[in-house]
Formats: structure tokens, sequence, C-alpha cells
């Protein structure tokens, strides 16, 4: 019988162990899929280092890309690309009743099965990966499935930030000004979205000066690159108001993951501004802020984690009509094969790639 190999996260801040199991047929109503290319999010390296538990042994990872082998069912076949969505809802406890499955609270997931018990490749990093096909989202064949990969999860959370903050009365098309904080891949599809919405100044807010981040964000419509590293908090805060005509900014999106960025994007919006909080996905320590500022200027404070499968299909939708978003992906990405998949991990956590990519050896 074939084996393919899969990586296992068997401890906290340590190496991956890489086993070997039987590639079997898949169960009924699943499919086994062909690694293309697996992201390595931020949430899969706070993962490692222990930030949001999991048990352990566990096939982690969530981005995974394939080219489907086997399926067992209906609705997709062999030699079709697609994106592996690992959320299960429950569909039945009132969030998923009024049609937010991506927030029930009773939500599970595709990869949480332990991999010695068969069919094994649950997680992202494996060679091959077995899922459910209800759980597949088919890429159209005329996109490239590696490329779709880079904002595979990015691009479905943005596009779910962006959902909620409509329900809360967001207009993009009326944004006139939005700032940014952080360009990895989630404030990097924010852009691309935000410039063809229409959007006509779009401010990146980093901690340093990064060359590549910031060609990609102007290639999306970022318009202005402000560093922490150059400026006091309150003088890129100023420098918003200054853009504004003393009003700040229309939409604040966090997508660094700092808790300290809370407090500035709170100080650059205007009143009733919103700030969109996708960035904020694990405990990173707390962060204080005088509640009043809320109060007072009125804002909308919006936190969105999970996305669902309408989500992915409006991803692939704006991937398609927005080349820059393929090419974007292309300059933004740094791919490992699975046997180096520690440094591709201790690469990520350095933050020296702005998208990392686990794909086939060779």
């Amino acid at each position: 019988m074939e084996h393919a190999k899969i990586a296992v996260m068997t401890k906290i801040n340590s190496n991956f162990e890489l086993r070997s199991y039987p590639l079997t047929p898949p169960p009924e109503g699943m499919a086994r899929l062909k690694l293309v290319a697996s992201g390595v999010c931020g949430t899969d390296v706070h993962i490692r280092e222990g930030r949001l538990p999991v048990a352990t042994p566990a096939a982690i990872g969530h981005e995974f890309v394939g080219t489907v082998e086997e399926a067992s069912g209906s609705g997709i076949g062999p030699g079709d690309n697609a994106i592996v969505y690992i959320a299960r809802p429950c569909g039945e406890c009132p969030l998923c009743a009024n049609g937010d499955d991506a927030n029930c609270v009773r939500m599970e997931v595709t990869n949480s099965e332990n991999p010695d018990v068969p069919p094994h490749f649950y997680g992202g990093f494996g060679e091959y990966n077995y899922t459910p096909i209800e759980n597949l989202i088919k890429i159209p064949p005329e996109l490239p499935p590696e490329r779709v990969c880079a904002f595979a999860c990015a691009g479905p959370t943005a596009m779910r930030a962006f959902r909620l903050g409509m329900n809360a009365g967001l207009e993009p098309g009326r944004i006139k000004t939005a700032v940014i904080q952080g360009l990895g891949p989630i404030g990097l599809f924010a852009a691309a979205y935000l410039s063809a919405a229409g959007a006509e100044q779009i401010v990146s807010v980093t901690r340093t000066a990064d060359e590549r981040r910031e060609r990609a964000a102007r290639s999306l419509g970022v318009t202005e690159c402000l560093r922490l590293s150059e400026h006091a908090p309150t003088d890129i805060a100023g420098r918003v108001l200054d853009m504004t005509d003393g009003l700040g900014a229309d939409l604040v999106y966090e997508a660094s993951g700092n808790p300290s960025a809370f407090r500035l994007g709170l100080d650059m919006l205007r009143n009733r501004g919103m700030y969109l909080l996708p960035g904020q996905y694990s405990d990173s320590g707390t962060v204080s802020i005088p509640p009043q500022i809320i109060t007072f200027k009125a804002l909308r404070v919006i936190g969105a984690s999970q996305y669902s499968k309408s989500d992915v299909t409006s991803y692939l939708k704006f991937f398609a009509e927005d080349p820059r978003v393929a090419e974007a992906a292309a300059s933004i990405t740094d791919r490992y094969p699975l046997h180096d998949i520690d440094r591709a991990f201790d690469d990520a956590s350095a933050g020296k790639n702005i998208k990392t990519m686990i794909v086939p050896q060779g």
C-alpha cells in the first residue's frame, strides 16, 4: 500500500514530527486531495507557540489547496482543484439558524482528529488531505491554485469582516479614508478590496519599514505607508487627522495582531467611524484603553473571526475579477517543501516572510 507523509505537532514550541501513513480510499462522503500548496497562517504559528491550545498529537493547518484524486460522493471530482474549508458549524444553534454559521456557538473543525486515526491526513501540512466533500470549494480552472492559496484564509477572513461591517452600516463605496494596521496577507487583501471599492486614501501603519511589504501594498492600492519606528503613535494619528481635514478615518482595519494597535486605531477614527478587528485572533496580551473614546466618538467596533463557505466563494470571485491579487500572491510568497516545515515556521514566526507556504517537494 502506498504511504505519504504529514507533519504532526506533538508538543508546543518544538519541531514537527514527519509521520508516514497509508493512503486509503476516502470514506463515504469524503475526498482525497493531493497537495498543491498549504499556507502557514499566523494562527498556526500561535498554535505551535501554545497561544491557542490544541490536543496533541495534532495535524494542524487550515489553508490546504489540493487536487482531488478520489471522491466518494458527488459535487466534485478527480482532477478538480479545491480549497479545503475546515469549519463544521452545527447548523442548529440560533446563529446558524439566522444564516450566520461563521459564528456558530458549537463550531467544530475537520482537522481536530488524532492523525494516528485513519484516514490520518486531516490537517494542512501533509502530502495529502482527506476532507468531507461538503467542505470543499472548487477553484475555477482558469485560476492558478497555488496563487489562490496565498490568500486562501486571509481573503475569506477579510470578506467576512467587511460583510459584518456592512451589516453594521459600513458602506465600502463611500469610504474616503481607510487605515490598515499591519501588512500581512489579511492587511494586503483588505487594501485590494478597499481600493476596488473606491477608497480615495488608504494608509498603512506598520511597526517598521519593509520594502517588500510596502511595494505589495502600493500595488494593491495603499497610498501612504506610515511606520511606528519613525513616528510616535500621536504623530501618526495626527497625520491621519491632517489628511482628513481634522475628521479622522472612516474605517480602521486591524490586521497586525498586536494588542497595542488597538488604542491607536481608536484615535485615528472619526466620529461614528468603524473599527474592524479580524487581526486580534489569539491571546497576545492585554492593553489599557480609556473606554470613553468609544463613547464620545460613538464608534462602531466590530470583531470578526471565522468565515463561512460563502466567504470563500466571494474571495474566489474577487480574485478572478482583480488581476492585482494574483500578481501580489506571486510576489509575497516564500515556498518550503514539507520536510523543511520547521524552518518555514521559524521564518514565519520571525516575520521574515509575508506569506509562508508549504509545497510538494521538487
